[in-house]
Formats: C-alpha cells, structure tokens, sequence
C-alpha cells in the first residue's frame, strides 16, 4: 500500500506568494491607498483575505471618516469629570446612556452626592433639556411662519370664510336671523378677520363693535385695547358687557393680557351672511368631492 504524504512543497509555495501579495498590499497601503484602491490593484476580492494582508497596517488618515458624534464624546467626558452621573449626561446632552457608558467608562466614577446636590444637579440637567426643547419649538414656529408667505385675496378669502363659520354666529331652524356677528377674545383672529371684512368691501361705516368681560377686570384698559387694535372710533363702540364675578370660579385669565372678547357686528349683513354659509357649504362639497 502506498502512503500519501503532504506536498510540503506546494504549502511552501502558497505561503511564498502570501508573503509577497502581503508586501505588496503593505506598500500600497503605506503610499495612502484605499483597501478598494489596493484590492483593485492586487486583484483580491475577498475581504477576509484582504484583513489579513492589511493586518495592522493603520489606514491613511484621508479615509477616516468625521464622527458626528465626536462632540458630544467630548462633552459627556467633561460633564462626567465633573462628577455627573448618566441620567444627568443624557438630560444635558440628550443621547442614550449606552452610547455615555461606551465613551466615559475609563473615567473614575463620581463620588456620591447628596440628595441636596443631586437635586440640584438634576433641575440644571432638566432646565437645559427645557431650554434646548424651547429652541426647537421656536425654530419649528418659525419656519411655519416663513412658509406661509403672502396670502392671495382667494387664500384670504376662503380662510375667512372657514373663521367666520368656526368663531362666527349662524342662523338657526329656531333663531332664523340672518347676522354677522363674529366674537373672540384672540386679538390676532380679530385682525385676520377685520382684513377679511375689508377684502369683501365692508366699510368701517358698518362695523360696531361690544366689549364683554369680567367686572373684576381693568375694563377701561381693556376697552382702550380693542379700540387701539380696530382703529376705531369710540362712538363705533356699544356700551361695554360685564360679566359678573363668581367667587366659587377659579378663573385663569387674569394676567395683564386679558381684554376680554370683542364682538365684531357688520350691519345691514344679511346679504353678506347668506354669501358665508354659501361659500362654506361650496367649500364642504369640494372636500367630499375630493375623497371620491
């Protein structure tokens, strides 16, 4: 019977152009390529085998790629040498505990505070997540705001039309009065809704205007407001509705930004009136039609 032996001098061969391909793939590396570039040119498409050519030659520091997260490392290392713990890293900085664990674990542990201290360390980490949430909610409020841009008198049109049928007064089967009647205490929905009056061609001549509020207010302050925020005259004002004080009422709107609600009354507006409900049932069919 015949023994087979191993062919040491193949093993030695495969070994021999290992060897070689590995110095070639070094210099490569060593000249600032890529691992697609040195695989292109050596002519290795496995990536395992490419690792092990390369291995423990560093890459060249043009194919290191920025960390986006490499501020924030920098900022939880500090905030942990100061002595925070993780729950108060991640209300400062607003990443996950796991990635604070991964960049602060060489760092000693901080030494326990008091429940005073923490307290205290806690409501700053909770003011700042609050004041960074207060930013964004701005930032989100004003590219809103941005976006709208001027309003076409269509545009205006129609968005007054849906305001007056929210906020506005609607004739009912058992009150059949055909008026437009438009009361809220917003002094900006008032504002939108006197530019949508004159769009349609109502004259200030037509407008009166009632202040209702509570008697425990600073009603000449608040009838100075409105009169301020219309541009008209006293004698466009009826005489101001108080509503009485209830002391059992816990009311809230009591700062110095209360004025109350203003009707906006246009006269002679039945015509006008029936042109609104009109419109807004036009603007109900259109919204069904586009379901379908």
């Amino acid at each position: 019977m015949t023994e087979i032996t191993p062919d040491r001098g193949a093993s030695r061969h495969k070994y021999e152009d290992f060897e070689g391909l590995r110095e070639r793939a070094v210099a490569l590396r060593r000249e600032g390529l890529s691992r697609r570039q040195i695989r292109d040119r050596i002519h290795v498409d496995n990536n395992d085998i490419l690792n092990r050519l390369l291995e423990g030659e560093p890459p060249p520091e043009w194919t290191k790629r920025p960390n986006a997260k490499d501020d924030l490392r920098e900022k939880a290392r500090e905030l942990r040498l100061k002595g925070l713990t993780y729950d108060q890293i991640q209300l400062e900085l607003g990443c996950s505990k796991s990635s604070i664990s991964l960049w602060v674990r060489d760092l000693p542990k901080p030494e326990r505070r008091t429940r005073e201290e923490a307290s205290a360390i806690a409501r700053r980490g909770w003011e700042a997540t609050l004041r960074r949430r207060d930013v964004e909610r701005q930032q989100t409020k004003q590219a809103a705001t941005d976006a709208v841009g001027d309003l076409s008198d269509r545009e205006l049109f129609l968005l007054g039309v849906g305001l007056y049928w929210a906020e506005g007064a609607k004739c009912k089967p058992y009150r059949p009065q055909e008026r437009v009647d438009f009361v809220n205490s917003d002094p900006n929905m008032i504002t939108v809704y006197l530019a949508w009056l004159r769009l349609l061609g109502v004259l200030p001549e037509r407008l009166r205007f009632h202040v209702s509020i509570h008697e425990t207010a600073d009603v000449p302050a608040a009838e100075r407001f409105w009169a301020d925020l219309t541009g008209a005259d006293a004698a466009a004002f009826g005489k101001t509705t108080l509503k009485r004080h209830n002391p059992r009422t816990n009311r809230k709107n009591v700062s110095e930004t209360y004025h109350g609600c203003l009707l906006v009354r246009v006269q002679q507006g039945a015509d006008l009136y029936r042109r609104i409900e009109g419109t807004w049932y036009g603007i109900v069919l259109s919204a069904r039609r586009s379901d379908h």
